[in-house]
C-alpha cells in the first residue's frame, strides 16, 4: 500500500512538473488583470479604465523544508489608465488557484 502512494506521488509531481513557469504565469494572468481593474474602476470612480500588465514574476514560498512547504505565488504589475487617470497595482495569485487579490495600495500618476 506503502509503495502505491509513492508511485502515485511521483506521478503526480512528475505532471504537475511539466508546466513552466512562463505557462504558470500565463494562465494566471487574466485573474489578476481583472482584480486590478475592478479595484481601480471602484477607486478611480472610471468604468471605462483598462489595464495592461507591466511586469510579472513568481514568488517563492518563504518556508521550504521536507515536510512543509509553503505555496508559489504569482505576482503581477498592472497599470490601469482612464478618465485622465492612471495608477499601477501589484496583484498575488497563489499557484494553487485559490483566487487573486490586490496587495497593498495604489501609486496614483497625475
Amino acid at each position: 500500500m506503502i509503495i502505491k502512494l509513492l508511485v502515485a506521488s511521483v506521478f503526480i509531481g512528475a505532471l504537475a512538473g511539466c508546466q513552466s513557469t512562463q505557462q504558470m504565469l500565463q494562465s494566471r494572468q487574466p485573474v489578476a488583470m481583472d482584480e486590478a481593474v475592478s479595484r481601480a474602476r471602484f477607486e478611480m470612480n472610471c468604468p471605462s479604465a483598462t489595464g495592461s500588465v507591466l511586469s510579472e514574476t513568481v514568488i517563492e514560498p518563504a518556508l521550504q523544508c521536507f515536510r512543509c512547504n509553503g505555496v508559489q505565488r504569482a505576482e503581477y504589475t498592472v497599470g490601469v489608465a482612464g478618465c485622465g487617470q492612471r495608477a499601477t497595482y501589484m496583484v498575488i495569485c497563489p499557484l494553487d488557484g485559490s483566487g487573486c487579490w490586490s496587495a497593498g495600495a495604489r501609486n496614483e500618476i497625475r
